[in-house]
């Protein structure tokens, strides 16, 4: 059967960049599994942030991730659950919390570096080893000018701030 997504080129360029998050997703959760890990491959990201930069903000985490603070917050109530991460309120706003690694989540992010992320880093680097281009720049390249100028902002018939009097 024909592949449609891939068939169609730009025009769902985002659909397959979302089916193959998808797949890189599954099967580094295949890999997790395999060595006994209890959370979801989306949620190391969070674990990454908070041992690279320390305890952050909810607001400060999305930012680093560059993803939905409510899709923060509902990870990090996982992660709290599952006792890697604590979230103490903010002294004097008792709205905004700060998340941080406790002794469980160092250990698994310990464990992670050691085993885990390289295990998983390894297997994409061997998908693609063999590729033209720097799949990494340009894919930065992608985010950047999406965050200079949206797609609805771009291509034939879209009019640009610069355009209107």
């Amino acid at each position: 059967m024909d592949d449609i997504l891939r068939n169609l080129g730009f025009l769902c360029l985002g659909s397959r960049l979302k089916r193959i998050g998808e797949r890189l997703q599954a099967d580094t959760q295949k890999i997790m599994d395999d060595a006994g890990v209890g959370i979801a491959p989306g949620q190391y990201p969070l674990l990454a942030a908070l041992d690279r930069l320390g305890p952050l903000s909810v607001g400060d985490l999305a930012e680093a991730l560059g993803v939905s603070q409510p899709g923060v917050t509902r990870s990090l109530s996982q992660l709290a659950a599952l006792g890697l991460v604590h979230q103490q309120p903010i002294p004097g706003d008792q709205r905004r919390k700060v998340a941080s690694l406790s002794t469980a989540g160092e250990q698994l992010v310990a464990t992670a570096k050691a085993e885990i992320w390289p295990r998983i880093e390894s297997a994409v680097i061997d998908l693609c080893g063999t590729f033209d281009g720097p799949l990494l720049s340009q894919l930065a390249a992608i985010e950047d000018g999406l965050a200079e100028r949206p797609l609805s902002l771009r291509g034939s018939g879209a009019s640009r701030p610069e355009d209107k009097p």
